[in-house]
């Protein structure tokens, strides 16, 4: 514990720094921002600002990145209580109790409310953070090639089996990022794989262009351009505390929203979307009067807000202890850390201790500015809600352009960010998420060389999955992963023929 402290009292001394202090409160305003704006998303805002970093080192690239995903929590819930309109997909809960808190006239309360939350819980997550990532980074120097390769192979299933989409789908989309991963010169051989005769090829095809492509460009042309129409209510800065009544029906929500979150984080998946939900379900399971979930209840603003933010917190356990990422924002964090020469993952502390406590502690930092940002800017950020989408999307566009142009000054980046982003309009009519598409593109490097590593190991054997202890224990969790994936399909195909066979039956009768 000892040794932790004096760690973290390292970070501070980094993100104190007047430097990286700017860049916190650059990422925390850019994220509130991207929070605010409908549509947007954080997963957005990281992938169009990525290219603007590479002026930075890694320390402070991943500070302000960070900043722009944990800020988009607090700024989703801005839209959602003002408007009803989510300004992030976490925040669609906020909507329903937010919403019908604004039309009583308690706005301010419950922004208020949303952000102290949100506070309480982002730190709550923090100090979890700093006392489990250092342990299970140590558990993790421990694990070979073949732990990693079903390290990595259990991450992509479980990835698929929570996502929103079937599985068949996700694990289709992981397997063209993997394809796309393999694109350029071989680790081993030296041989140009893949690359279509293009020199601008011979690394790979990059994350950033994909990235900003798929989640930039791809979601502002599904995006429709017409305005945003809905009534803005404009709280007064004296409307903003709430009534001491608001204030103890918020405290369990929290706690139990900052605990239930964080858990959830740790797992892949859209761990910030999956926790406000569950965290909403619970408070009106626990609640002593749910029929006032939906008519302005306080637990549900309370709860579903800290339950996002202490994930987006939790995700950042496996990202840094074990550089494994829980969800596509992970993956493009890990991107642009690689981008700058360092790997996430057990050695990050050991080898770049100012990079990992430098980041934990601008987090604690970051929270504090994100608190002090929320509820005086409500003004501004109302005004940036009436700026018509169709003069702030073309600005948008053009600036993916310049940017994913001025990583490598690549006329090839560019073509391969707009081909992603007709590719990422396309996967979201056809119901495909485009995100395990990056995760596999992330991974693919790592997943190779472990693959190729074990099977030198074994003589090309892969029965050395199976007689590793560890690794043994990865595959096993996978494949009872994809049974128990199998055995849903088949109840559902039956359950659908079944009613098929209702109505064809009932057709003649009536």
């Amino acid at each position: 514990m000892e040794s932790t402290l004096q760690s973290l009292w390292l970070g501070f001394s980094v993100a104190l720094q007047p430097g990286m202090l700017w860049y916190a409160f650059v990422g925390c305003l850019v994220g509130t921002l991207v929070g605010v704006l409908p549509g947007i998303g954080p997963l957005s805002g990281i992938s169009i600002l990525l290219p603007i970093t590479f002026g930075m080192n890694a320390t402070q690239a991943v500070i302000m990145l960070a900043g722009i995903y944990y800020g988009s929590q607090y700024g989703g819930s801005t839209t959602a209580i003002l408007m009803r309109i989510p300004g992030e997909a976490s925040s669609v809960m906020t909507c329903i109790d937010g919403g019908a808190m604004a039309k009583k006239g308690r706005a301010g309360a419950a922004l208020c409310i949303a952000a102290v939350g949100s506070f309480i819980a982002g730190t709550f997550g923090l100090v979890l953070l700093t006392v489990l990532a250092p342990p299970l980074a140590s558990l993790a120097l421990s694990f070979g090639p073949p732990e990693y390769t079903a390290l990595l192979v259990l991450g992509l299933i479980f990835l698929a089996y929570m996502s929103s989409t079937s599985l068949m789908r996700t694990l289709l989309m992981a397997c063209l990022g993997l394809m796309l991963g393999m694109i350029g010169i071989d680790n081993m051989t030296g041989h140009f794989r893949y690359s279509f005769d293009l020199p601008e090829l011979g690394d790979g095809i990059g994350i950033v262009p994909v990235a900003v492509g798929l989640f930039g460009l791809g979601e502002i042309l599904s995006t429709p351009s017409k305005n945003v129409t809905a009534e803005v209510i404009s709280p007064k800065l004296r409307e903003l505390l709430p009534n001491r009544e608001e204030w103890r029906q918020s405290v369990m929500p929290i706690a139990r929203g900052s605990v239930l979150g964080f858990i959830i984080g740790i797992i892949p998946g859209s761990a910030h979307i999956i926790s406000s939900f569950l965290s909403y379900a619970l408070e009106k399971k626990v609640s002593r009067r749910p029929e006032e979930f939906g008519k302005g209840a306080v637990a549900g603003v309370a709860g579903p807000e800290s339950a996002n933010n202490a994930a987006s917190t939790g995700a950042f356990v496996p990202m840094l202890a074990l550089g494994i990422p829980t969800g596509p924002i992970t993956a493009v964090l890990i991107g642009a850390l690689m981008v700058h020469g360092v790997a996430a993952g057990p050695q990050l502390i050991s080898e770049h201790p100012q990079v990992f406590w430098g980041f934990v502690a601008s987090m604690y930092v970051g929270n504090l500015m994100l608190l002090l940002l929320n509820l005086p800017l409500v003004g501004l950020f109302v005004t940036v809600l009436r700026i018509p989408y169709a003069y702030l999307y073309p600005l948008i566009i053009m600036f993916c352009i310049i940017g994913v142009y001025e990583v490598s000054h690549s006329i090839v980046d560019v073509w391969i960010m707009l081909i992603m982003g007709i590719l990422g309009y396309g996967l979201r009519k056809f119901g495909f998420d485009p995100a395990p598409l990056v995760l596999g593109l992330v991974i693919a490097p790592i997943f190779e060389q472990s693959l190729r590593q074990s099977l030198i190991m074994s003589n090309g054997d892969y029965l050395i999955f199976l007689q590793r202890p560890i690794a043994l224990g990865l595959v096993a969790v996978s494949v009872v992963l994809l049974a128990m994936s199998a055995i849903s399909f088949v109840l559902h195909r039956k359950d659908w023929r079944a009613k098929l066979a209702e109505a064809e039956a009932g057709e003649p009768s009536a």
